[in-house]
């Protein structure tokens, strides 16, 4: 009896503890933390459905959200190094990755999902050296709201070159790439596919039709969708997020685009390791790649069997392989000069963006008048304002940190918004040289182009 008693008593037990786990949750049951820590750089609209997805599959975790810039998020890891309270950092751009993982700031990790290819488009979905993890696709292109561009009788864009037409003088908008990871991307993928020159001057050129250069890349796609302006360069998710919940809109990959992972990554020496994991592991399962499908998030998904789930006009890179094959994105070039392509973009086309504007639109009513006419004397002025206004002060071997060491790494630099920011001496300097250059060609250029236009009237 007394055996019969206790043998009743321990199933009691056993049952008691399985119960108890099964209540308290499965992250206290198999010893994860209470709480992960994650600095990103992606808005609510995305972090907010993983966070309610993962607390309720977790309920003894707590995920905490610390939304930063790309910039700014790469900064507060490099500062808190030494009394770390982050575990996981979130961002699209690779080249942050690159930077932290320079620093010897990540952990590595290897995933445990399975089904996931190495690659995405013509790029590794996960860092080589197993720092970090792909868990979306990025591409990088063109939205336009479809109400606006009818109203106005302007073509709808496919690529590159049509933001350059006079159609769109005054309709297009972009962030810039110093205030955001995602648009220097988009930047350097130009240049990358195009060359430094014949980058430069697709981007100049395409400046001359901005209507503004918006602080955050979230405002890119609000524009778009509140009719401030009718074209956007964006990511790629902007335009489908915005057309899965209604908005009048579309989106279109030019062919000079790429394909890139969006990252995720352990800090060193996370306070939460277990937890962190399991968050990188939920976003590569199937209920966490199907989540990207979300209307508000609307992410390529790296787990091809997902795609079946997808809405029949959504973009499937595994299937479609133009999607980014135009260009194969070297992260190191981009890391090497990261900071030189964003000031550069800002001294010649954030902070004289009225400069380059009155240039281009002063070059566009002149080729307009010269069209069907003989003149050689305007033709060649025309093309002399052209050349003006794509020139660049350095070249592109010039272009490298190593050219300028620790000028352009000043946290003054990253946070600046206006011209007139203070910025350490050297840095000023070089920018001053550099914006007078640009200053006295647009001024010239505008010159010439008002001169032709003169000649043929």
């Amino acid at each position: 009896m007394k055996m019969k008693s206790n043998f009743t008593k321990m199933l009691l037990g056993v049952l008691l503890t399985a119960v108890l786990c099964l209540w308290i949750g499965p992250s206290v049951a198999a010893g994860m933390e209470d709480k992960i820590v994650v600095v990103t750089s992606y808005p609510k609209d995305l972090t907010g459905p993983f966070k309610k997805a993962f607390e309720a599959k977790y309920p003894g975790t707590t995920v905490e959200v610390l939304q930063k810039k790309t910039s700014a998020a790469v900064k507060y890891i490099q500062e808190t190094a030494q009394g770390n309270t982050s575990d996981l950092v979130w961002a699209s751009a690779p080249d942050a990755f690159e930077v932290l993982k320079g620093d010897n700031l990540l952990k590595k990790y290897t995933p445990k999902a399975k089904g996931i290819p190495a690659e995405i488009g013509s790029y590794p979905i996960n860092d080589p050296d197993g720092y970090y993890v792909g868990f979306a696709g990025s591409g990088y292109g063109i939205m336009w709201n479809k109400r606006y561009l009818k109203a106005k009788k302007i073509p709808v864009p496919k690529d590159w070159d049509d933001l350059k037409k006079p159609v769109y003088h005054d309709h297009v908008g972009m962030s810039a790439p110093s205030r955001s990871g995602t648009t220097h991307l988009t930047v350097e993928t130009v240049l990358q596919g195009e060359g430094w020159d014949k980058g430069w001057a697709t981007w100049k050129e395409i400046a001359g039709n901005l209507k503004m250069v918006t602080e955050r890349s979230f405002g890119v796609p609000e524009g778009v969708n509140s009719g401030d302006f009718g074209v956007g360069i964006v990511i790629d998710f902007f335009g489908f997020s915005s057309k899965a919940t209604g908005f009048p809109v579309d989106f279109v990959y030019p062919k000079v685009t790429t394909l890139v992972p969006a990252n995720i990554a352990i800090v060193k020496n996370a306070p939460h390791p277990q937890a962190a994991a399991t968050f990188i592991e939920y976003l590569l399962s199937m209920e966490g790649q199907e989540l990207l499908l979300d209307p508000a998030i609307r992410r390529l998904p790296v787990n091809p069997a997902t795609y079946a789930k997808a809405p029949k006009d959504f973009p499937n890179p595994f299937k479609d392989k133009s999607i980014g094959a135009a260009v194969k994105f070297d992260v190191g070039i981009s890391k090497d000069r990261y900071n030189i392509v964003n000031s550069l973009f800002d001294v010649m086309i954030t902070y004289r963006r009225k400069d380059i504007a009155a240039a281009t639109r002063a070059i566009q009513k002149a080729e307009a008048t010269l069209a069907g006419k003989s003149n050689a004397k305007a033709e060649a002025l025309i093309k002399e304002a052209r050349a003006l206004l794509t020139a660049m002060p350095i070249s592109e071997s010039e272009a490298v940190d190593t050219k300028f060491p620790g000028v352009f790494t000043s946290d003054v630099y990253k946070k600046r918004k206006k011209a007139g920011v203070k910025v350490p001496p050297r840095q000023a300097e070089i920018e001053e040289k550099w914006d007078s250059f640009t200053k006295k060609n647009y001024a010239t250029a505008k010159a010439k182009a008002e001169k032709a236009l003169k000649m043929l009237k």
